[in-house]
């Protein structure tokens, strides 16, 4: 979406405001419609999906911070992951219309920055990226690479310490034999 408003304001720089309230638009529908996706599932899909310890560390946000734990990330850029905070928004039962509103300023807030920048700096950009689109995909390409691999790399150092922690915590209740008697840790 980004992206999209940056191209479509540097084609039509007198109508870049009208550009950021379609783009903001169109992000809190989207955001309400996983919001309600969460509402009906609760908590505990919520729970499913995500780890114990960050879905503890996002509804301790939300008790300290409130409408704030909307609105704040909704100005973040990808790769902010924004789709947790809709969820657990959805999951803890927050109010619609607080919802709403922080979502919609934040988002407006930060598409308004977006046709602002794209309308003065727009053309420029475009101008760069077409005369070096290669060694700009190029680029593009190898970070998407490296993050792919690294992502892996923590997702399989994470499961090898899950199964870790899990293995050694059936050891420590299974019994064990010394001699006659059975002991317990």
């Amino acid at each position: 979406m980004d992206i999209l408003t940056i191209l479509l304001v540097a084609h039509r720089r007198d109508i870049w405001f009208y550009y950021a309230i379609m783009a903001t638009v169109g992000a809190v529908m989207g955001g309400y419609l996983t919001y309600r996706v969460a509402l009906k599932g609760g908590k505990e899909t919520l729970e499913k999906k995500f780890s114990q310890r960050t879905v503890d560390k996002v509804y301790a946000e939300f008790e300290r911070w409130g409408f704030g734990a909307v609105a704040i990330p909704a100005l973040f850029p990808p790769p902010f992951p924004m789709v947790l905070v809709l969820l657990s928004a959805g999951a803890m039962r927050y109010p619609r219309n607080k919802f709403l509103t922080a979502l919609a300023l934040g988002r407006g807030v930060r598409y308004t920055i977006l046709a602002f920048l794209g309308a003065h700096y727009g053309r420029h950009i475009v101008s760069f990226f077409s005369q070096y689109y290669k060694p700009a995909l190029v680029v593009l390409i190898a970070l998407a690479v490296l993050g792919g691999v690294i992502g892996l790399v923590q997702y399989y150092r994470s499961r090898k310490r899950s199964r870790s922690v899990t293995g050694a915590n059936a050891r420590e209740l299974a019994p064990h034999e010394t001699g006659n008697e059975v002991v317990r840790h």
